[in-house]
């Protein structure tokens, strides 16, 4: 089996895969930049022992991280688990599509990973919206070259940035409201932060695609909050929430083809 890792800013999501593909179970936790290898070791050991399966049945496996330092806690995690070393992707890692960009070093690991996998499952051209800590697009065009995106503060990071600064506003669930026009305080901060992030999503996806000269281009979403902001919207021809996962194993399977 492959175990695919992708470790965000704020969530660490796990994604075990079997031999032919099949994605058979999948975890969140916190992503703590403490973590040692020993205490990933632990977590992934408890988690696979609370859902009857069996750690040494993991052959291989993959991670893509933008925190620096749990990337190499996960590496050593997995280098001791596995007997090898696993795959890691970093910015500008060869992946067997062209990152058409001045300076490809720069693109971050798991937008590699989102762009492998929406190339491979919905064909060219496609965008990925990204709902993380960061919303991430991403942009292949139809030659299947990396081409970049745009990149603007998440969902999460711009409540807790608005609850943190003005003293009279409240926290309030993250969902959907039925109206753009809130009629109350708690319905207006769910129309300014969930349509608010559709709205945002569909404008620039439309001047992408106009960019492009693709205006069929196909858009998916993937993240933790992709379905929330689903729901404001209809710019989404499919929710992956497993994404960046398969991307990473895509990568592993085209690196072994080599």
């Amino acid at each position: 089996m492959f175990l695919a890792i992708d470790v965000g800013n704020t969530q660490t999501t796990l994604g075990l895969f079997d031999e032919d593909g099949t994605f058979v179970r999948g975890w969140r936790m916190a992503t703590d930049a403490s973590d040692t290898s020993d205490a990933l070791h632990a977590r992934l050991f408890s988690y696979f022992a609370k859902d009857g399966l069996n750690l040494s049945a993991v052959g291989d496996a993959g991670v893509a991280s933008v925190v620096p330092a749990l990337e190499r806690a996960w590496r050593r995690c997995l280098e001791t688990h596995l007997g090898h070393d696993p795959l890691v992707v970093r910015p500008g890692h060869e992946c067997g599509m062209e990152i058409a960009m001045p300076l490809p070093r720069q693109v971050g690991a798991d937008r590699i990973a989102n762009a492998v996998a929406a190339r491979n499952t919905y064909g060219v051209p496609v965008i990925v919206v990204d709902f993380g800590t960061a919303t991430n697009i991403d942009v292949v065009d139809a030659d299947g070259a990396y081409r970049g995106g745009a990149i603007s503060p998440g969902l999460m990071l711009s409540a807790g940035a608005l609850f943190s600064r003005a003293a009279k506003l409240a926290s309030v669930p993250i969902e959907a409201p039925e109206h753009a026009l809130g009629s109350t305080t708690e319905e207006a901060l769910q129309s300014g932060l969930v349509i608010g992030a559709a709205a945002q999503a569909e404008g620039l996806v439309a001047r992408i695609r106009s960019e492009l000269g693709a205006p069929e281009a196909t858009v998916v979403a993937t993240g933790g909050l992709a379905r929330t902001v689903a729901q404001a919207t209809d710019v989404f021809d499919a929710i992956d929430p497993d994404l960046t996962l398969r991307g990473i194993r895509d990568i592993r399977i085209w690196e072994q083809s080599r």
